[in-house]
């Protein structure tokens, strides 16, 4: 019950009140907030137990910086910047920047959009992103997610504008390939 009569309280009332430092605020803004921001996390790591990791640390950055939020702007974009950068230092202190995948020995058809969406669901495809290796999942997020240009990738991420592009390949080939193992054997199981 409580939960629902946090999510009345305006926004920016859970702000102020975080800027203050009053713990119900801090509460009432983790739980409107944390469903939207632990599916940002989910597609930057490899498990659940991940991604809880950086929710929690970035939460832990929001309420530090709250008082910085300027109050132009969605606050759930600021929210979800922050997310984003807690996902990327968590992958630096890991320091795996280049991991190797053998992709030449795979073919991938042409399926259409349509027979994807319809046959495997958010949480498949979910998954599939994260199987992704590291520094392709990164570069595929931050491009098709948050909408950033090779360029400003290869600036977040210390790495040339070439790579990001080839990651960027590399990933959708490997989501693309994914795609098709699922769903043959979606069409073993039917028959």
């Amino acid at each position: 019950m409580a939960e629902a009569n946090e999510k009345l309280v305006p926004i920016e009332q859970l702000i102020d009140g975080c800027i203050k430092g009053n713990r119900q605020s801090q509460t009432g803004l983790y739980n409107v907030l944390m469903p939207q921001m632990f599916g940002v996390c989910l597609r930057y790591c490899n498990n659940h137990e991940e991604a809880e990791e950086v929710l929690q640390e970035g939460f832990m950055k929001v309420f530090e910086f709250i008082h910085q939020y300027k109050f132009e702007g969605a606050f759930e974009g600021w929210v979800r910047k922050i997310m984003v950068n807690c996902a990327l230092q968590k992958y630096r202190r890991k320091r795996q920047l280049r991991p190797v995948v053998d992709i030449d020995s795979a073919e991938v058809a042409d399926t259409g959009h349509e027979e994807i969406m319809s046959k495997i669901g958010t949480k498949e495809l979910l998954k599939m992103v994260q199987q992704l290796p590291p520094a392709y999942r990164l570069v595929f997020n931050l491009y098709v997610f948050e909408g950033m240009k090779h360029r400003e990738i290869a600036e977040l991420l210390n790495i040339s504008e070439g790579t990001s592009k080839s990651n960027l390949s590399d990933a959708r080939f490997l989501l693309q390939k994914a795609v098709k193992l699922s769903l043959q054997s979606t069409k073993v199981n039917y028959n």
